[in-house]
């Protein structure tokens, strides 16, 4: 039987000998898991997006689903047989009012610049894509950062795929475009998780001052007062995180 061997950071492999976890069994169970998820992802035809959705989009908000429908068009458009990570990070932006750019700016990353790195890396890059056969597919890329899209909204508890965690899933995936220019420009998944913690703490403060119910109503100023109120959100939660790393002698992110 092949062998593959799985590091651990030191505290959890000390947790995991100490409790007797029987590691084979359980990442077994968890890679026969995740490869079903992924296969079905990457099996999903990327089409009649706007119908009720079923199989592997079935948790996915009508955003999400709206920023996959922009993906394929843009890979249409330039002629790929594939829809890739550059594409469903194209897309995001175009979608224009989702949580990923909230997120992004309160980064202080702004998703013009993003555009313009993602314009940057797709030049010179000529694909011809064969007869439109009326379907269209992820590629391998693009499918594993939608799979950790899910993985994300799972962790948190999230019973829904949003825009958010498909720009986690972007950010950690380490082979397509889109995570190596998110990451080059400061999106790191782990400040990009702590972000989106914070931007959902965040809407449900701006509910609370606000009084209204569902997510805040789009106007000129949502980026801008979302952004403020994510940065309050991280402000107390970076600063427990420098002092603890400052006491663990680490050295700083970024």
């Amino acid at each position: 039987m092949p062998k593959i061997n799985v590091y651990l950071p030191d505290d959890l492999a000390d947790a995991v000998k100490k409790t007797g976890v029987p590691v084979s069994a359980v990442c077994q169970r968890a890679l026969e898991q995740a490869v079903r998820r992924v296969t079905a992802i990457r099996e999903t035809v990327l089409a009649d997006l706007d119908d009720a959705p079923a199989g592997a989009l079935a948790h996915f908000t009508v955003r999400t689903r709206a920023v996959l429908k922009l993906a394929v068009e843009r890979a249409r458009d330039a002629g790929s047989p594939r829809t890739s990570t550059e594409h469903l990070l194209g897309a995001l932006l175009d979608e224009g009012t989702n949580l990923a750019l909230h997120v992004l700016r309160a980064l202080e990353i702004e998703p013009e610049q993003v555009g313009r790195d993602l314009a940057r890396r797709r030049s010179g890059r000529q694909v011809t894509a064969p007869p439109d056969s009326g379907t269209h597919r992820l590629d391998g890329p693009a499918s594993n950062a939608l799979e950790l899209a899910v993985v994300e909204a799972t962790a948190l508890s999230h019973n829904y795929i949003g825009c958010e965690h498909l720009l986690l899933g972007l950010s950690g995936e380490s082979d397509g475009i889109a995570g190596q220019v998110l990451r080059a420009l400061g999106a790191d998944p782990k400040l990009v998780r702590r972000a989106v913690t914070a931007a959902l703490a965040g809407y449900v403060h701006m509910q609370a001052e606000g009084g209204q119910g569902g997510r805040p109503t789009a106007s000129a100023d949502a980026p801008r007062d979302l952004a403020a109120a994510v940065r309050a959100e991280l402000a107390p939660l970076n600063r427990r995180i420098a002092r603890l790393e400052e006491h663990l002698g680490l050295p700083p992110e970024g």
